[in-house]
């Protein structure tokens, strides 16, 4: 076997996790979310949560992929006790990823669409009934759907074939500066305009009254969800880059760090949209009604709606085609361990293997309408969503979770070791025993309120 693959740079892995976990959901949820839990009390809540949950259990997946120098098919073979079946759950792990992209590579392809459709200046002069029925007419076309998925997937397979420094790293830490500096620019742009002011203090200002209509509870559910789930652990997507890490870090910093970048983009995407959507007198929705049907309209109506349009997609381009990208490296990391392929070879049968697993979702608004899994309206893409968001993701970071911290796992004192390791924020002695007995609780809840 050849000598594992490193980062070429801290900033190249960081920016590789970052992401990973900044996907569709920082733009299309986080804000919503945000603006109907009552502003700046659900950030707090949210942030106290993202310290107590996600950070611990992504320290938890890097020390994996770190003291294994595996992928995580394999880590659990090299960390595990003789006799015991932890590794199970890396073969569940390969899965949710493929799963993953089974849906993913679909709305990737939708945000490249939208953003060559206001490149080219498809909605210029539209109203905003044409630009509804735009994305109506999009989900109603095969070709569509099943061409820019495709893009997607060869773009992703092609970055990944070129390696994990010249390839993965290197673009990633590209697109992932790009989408930074357009986020930036767009939000200031957004804070600029006639009213937007007021967007912003409907988004960040603590709205006691909305606290007391929604209820506490409710708040603290929906903050403790969307903190666990914006950072994509429970099937090793984590895993994998920590593998690749040297070991001059501690990994709890490593892990306050890209929940930092991470948390940074979802604030940040609330600043371009509210102030954008109050400007203009628009109704902030969440999911693919804000992205494909609201903010077109905004931008349509703003000067220079092309160019801002454009900008948006773009950026949306960047966020969705970094998952992809990294959720990829994990895919084909896998394939080369198990079936001992060499890097190119893994990477153009997953091309395949991932084309033909995307099609039912691709397909899941036109041709296989009429298959409506989680009742009527529903589609592919929600059952795929489900299983990954509310089965693998929870009951996966709960076994990465008890791997580090029960003696027939890995055990607390080799995570302890390895989490440690090198300089920067180490785990205090008093956290072990929350993270063995209230932690696990923690999750078992999010996942029950999940099925629910």
């Amino acid at each position: 076997m050849n000598q594992r693959e490193t980062f070429r740079s801290r900033i190249g892995f960081l920016l590789l996790s970052a992401g990973c976990a900044i996907g569709i959901g920082n733009v299309w949820r986080f804000p919503y979310v945000v603006g109907q839990n009552g502003g700046g009390v659900f950030v707090l809540i949210y942030l106290l949560f993202l310290t107590i949950m996600g950070v611990p259990v992504l320290s938890m997946e890097f020390a994996v992929g770190r003291a294994s120098r595996k992928s995580p098919v394999k880590a659990y073979q090299a960390l595990e006790k003789p006799g015991s079946m932890w590794h199970l759950h890396g073969y569940v792990a390969m899965v949710g990823n493929y799963m993953l992209m089974m849906f993913y590579t679909t709305v990737a392809g939708w945000m490249l669409y939208y953003f060559y459709s206001f490149f080219i200046g498809k909605f210029s002069g539209m109203s905003s009934e044409q630009v509804g029925a735009v994305f109506e007419e999009t989900l109603a076309q095969p070709g569509i759907n099943v061409f820019w998925m495709i893009v997607v997937v060869v773009l992703g397979i092609l970055i990944c074939s070129m390696g994990l420094q010249k390839g993965v790293e290197r673009i990633t830490k590209v697109m992932m500066i790009g989408l930074l500096s357009l986020m930036i620019v767009m939000a200031v742009r957004g804070l600029t305009l006639e009213g937007g002011l007021s967007g912003l203090k409907f988004y960040l200002y603590p709205d006691f009254q909305k606290v007391k209509e929604v209820g506490i509870g409710n708040i603290i559910v929906s903050a403790m969800n969307q903190s666990f789930f914006t950072l994509s652990l429970g099937i090793g997507a984590m895993a994998i880059f920590g593998s690749y890490l040297e070991k001059e870090h501690t990994l709890l910093g490593e892990a306050v760090n890209v929940a930092v970048l991470d948390t940074f983009v979802a604030i940040t995407a609330g600043l371009i949209i509210f102030p954008a959507c109050f400007a203009f007198g628009v109704n902030p929705d969440s999911g693919p009604t804000l992205i494909f049907i609201t903010l077109p309209n905004v931008f349509i109506s703003m000067m220079g709606g092309r160019v801002w349009g454009s900008l948006f997609f773009l950026f949306m381009s960047f966020a969705a085609l970094s998952t992809v990208i990294a959720v990829f490296e994990n895919i084909i990391a896998c394939c080369m361990e198990l079936f001992h392929l060499e890097r190119k070879k893994a990477a153009w049968t997953n091309l395949a293997v991932i084309t033909l697993l995307s099609l039912p979702c691709a397909l899941g608004y036109n041709v296989l309408g009429s298959f409506q899994p989680m009742g009527p309206g529903s589609a592919v893409l929600d059952l795929e969503d489900f299983i990954v968001s509310n089965l693998l993701l929870p009951l996966g970071s709960l076994v990465y979770l008890l791997f580090c911290t029960w003696k027939a796992g890995w055990g607390m004192e080799e995570y302890k070791k390895e989490v440690n390791e090198g300089t920067g924020i180490k785990v205090p002695v008093w956290a072990f025993g929350y993270l063995k007995f209230v932690l696990p609780l923690m999750i078992i809840g999010v996942f029950l309120q999940g099925i629910l």
